[in-house]
């Protein structure tokens, strides 16, 4: 999903299923800076590293990723 999508948010939602009986998917809903909210779909690496009230960053050209708050400055 790397696009010219811009935004960041933090997770307040996680659910996951197999919708077409074969493939696992997985979304978060994200409530964005701007107070909307995104259902977003995940790859398993990301699932496994956040959890709700992370915050996650969709950048120009990027895939969705999480911001590690204890490293920002």
């Amino acid at each position: 999903m790397a696009d010219g999508t811009v935004w960041s948010g933090t997770v307040v939602k996680m659910s996951r299923g197999l919708l077409d009986g074969s493939n696992m998917y997985r979304r978060v809903v994200v409530r964005t800076d701007a107070g909307t909210t995104q259902k977003i779909r995940v790859g398993r690496d990301l699932w496994r590293q956040v959890k709700v009230g992370d915050r996650l960053v969709k950048e120009p050209g990027h895939d969705v990723r999480r911001v590690d708050e204890s490293k920002e400055s």
